[in-house]
């Protein structure tokens, strides 16, 4: 069974989904940041790119938010371009498919120096500004509303036909004309009036961020979502969900009011965690946060997996290890594959690892055991993971290419920065890098010396242990050739990339 961990603190607030003891998500809001995800704004267009199909535009932000075409409402776009063309006696279907078949140009669409209404659908990562939508979406209990998208999905989770007739119906007969949504998998069974509920709730904020906009400033923030162990009952609290816990009074009073409003028949399941143990000590979240940083993944089996990414996309390579099988080379390459595709599922979730993903599988001879595995590792994504993702079959250089919805910064984001020594690079020069990098500039210095003088070189312990014992004669050879008396001697103070010197 699952539980959701909320530890509150005045700095930062962490929120925790775990399956039999195991973690399964991880989510951070720190009180002195803003989180831009979902968020509405008065967006002030401030460049269009023709070229690129793109719209930057500022939201009040370090960096402007970028707006592509393929982020523009369907309906508004085509609204725009045509707006100021004088139509013709033509009768409406022809009018409609010229409509219809006209190709988008972003530059007829948004002009420079407009305000516009936008949503922040992905957080900045890396150099680049906030990704911006105006097929606008808003997050309910049983319901993603779309306010401009006149469109009906439902859940794949609901399986029963007349169950997904009968949501459908209720939908199209409640919302007004020119709005869509999805139905969620907690939609299934509940009665029309709790749905209808939750309807009445998400148009009510869509017609709150309407009126503000008018009202506005260029660049202001409209509407934010809710709190964030708020926004995690909301998505994830299901009949799955054995428990909440809290380790802050005022939190469980606000998330027992939030679940008595949105799902009574989970208000039982709130609890006060009230210990001298820290509540993610107590349940191990800790330790598997920090083994969720680390590039290597061990597998039961002795495999493993090597995680690694990049501003392009993350690569996993699967191992195995130390596991030999009981009967054929295929069999543990088989056994092996499966358990890493059960692994990948975790992490990329608990991760938050989205984009593009490549996975290299180890090789299998057999076409039906690569099947199988494609199958299986299909069959995980769809019922383990509460994003979108697309797997393509596995190419014959043996790997696996898919995309999963990015969602906010992945964890690495989230609790590390960029190495200040190898500079996000991973690697640091060798010890003998740095100390022909030293007496490359050591002998550059030598050149202003006197002849007669006393040199010192003060020098890193491990940088001095190498130049005495590898380089002592070149030590000599530069006295010769300036004339000077050199000293070489260690300095505690002294880091491993510089040095010290001193002249007499």
């Amino acid at each position: 069974m699952k539980k959701i961990l909320i530890n509150n603190n005045s700095w930062q607030q962490r929120v925790a989904i775990t399956n039999e003891g195991r973690l399964q998500n991880m989510y951070f809001a720190a009180h002195a940041q803003q989180t831009l995800e979902r968020s509405f704004f008065k967006g002030l267009v401030s460049k269009v790119l023709p070229g690129i199909q793109t719209a930057f535009v500022d939201i009040g932000q370090e960096r402007a938010g970028f707006l592509h075409i393929s982020e523009i409402d369907h309906e508004l776009a085509l609204e725009r371009m045509h707006a100021t063309v004088q139509l013709d006696d033509e009768d409406e279907k022809k009018v409609q498919k010229k409509r219809e078949s006209s190709r988008f140009d972003i530059s007829k669409i948004v002009k420079e120096g407009e305000e516009i209404l936008v949503q922040v659908s992905k957080e900045p990562v890396y150099q680049k500004g906030a990704k911006l939508t105006t097929c606008f979406t808003l997050p309910g209990r049983f319901f993603v509303l779309m306010p401009t998208t006149p469109r009906i999905g439902v859940s794949k989770k609901i399986e029963n036909r007349e169950e997904r007739a009968r949501l459908k119906d209720l939908m199209r007969a409640y919302l007004p004309e020119g709005m869509g949504g999805i139905i969620r998998t907690t939609c299934e069974g509940r009665a029309d009036d709790v749905l209808k509920k939750d309807l009445d709730y998400l148009l009510n904020i869509w017609h709150k961020i309407q009126r503000a906009f008018k009202d506005a400033k260029a660049e202001e923030k409209l509407y934010q979502d809710i709190d964030l162990s708020l926004q995690v009952v909301r998505d994830h609290l299901d009949d799955d969900v054995e428990v909440i816990i809290s380790d802050d009074m005022a939190n469980v009073k606000e998330v027992t009011a939030f679940v008595t409003e949105v799902s009574p028949e989970h208000k039982h399941k709130i609890k006060y965690y009230d210990n001298e143990i820290p509540l993610f000590d107590f349940y191990e979240i800790e330790d598997q946060i920090e083994r969720a940083l680390y590039k290597k993944v061990p597998l039961k089996s002795g495999g493993s997996l090597i995680i690694e990414s990049t501003e392009a996309m993350t690569v996993v390579d699967v191992n195995t290890g130390r596991f030999i099988g009981k009967s054929s080379l295929e069999e543990t390459i088989l056994k092996t594959n499966l358990e890493a595709a059960e692994a990948i599922t975790s992490q990329l979730s608990l991760r938050n690892i989205g984009g593009l993903i490549v996975i290299d599988f180890i090789d299998m001879a057999i076409e039906a055991n690569r099947h199988r595995l494609f199958q299986f590792f299909e069959r995980l994504l769809r019922e383990r993971d509460k994003f979108q993702s697309v797997v393509l079959k596995i190419s014959e250089f043996g790997l696996v290419q898919m995309t999963r919805k990015r969602s906010g910064k992945t964890l690495v984001q989230q609790l590390t920065e960029t190495c200040q020594t190898c500079k996000g690079s991973g690697f640091v020069p060798s010890l003998q890098t740095l100390s022909y990098s030293i007496l490359r500039q050591f002998k550059f210095e030598l050149k202003s010396c006197k002849k007669g003088d006393s040199v010192t070189l003060r020098l890193h312990q491990e940088v001095f242990d190498y130049i005495i014992n590898t380089e002592y004669n070149t030590i000599l050879d530069l006295e010769k050739q300036f004339g000077v008396k050199i000293a070489v001697a260690h300095d505690g103070r002294v880091s491993l990339s510089t040095y010290k010197i001193t002249k007499k």
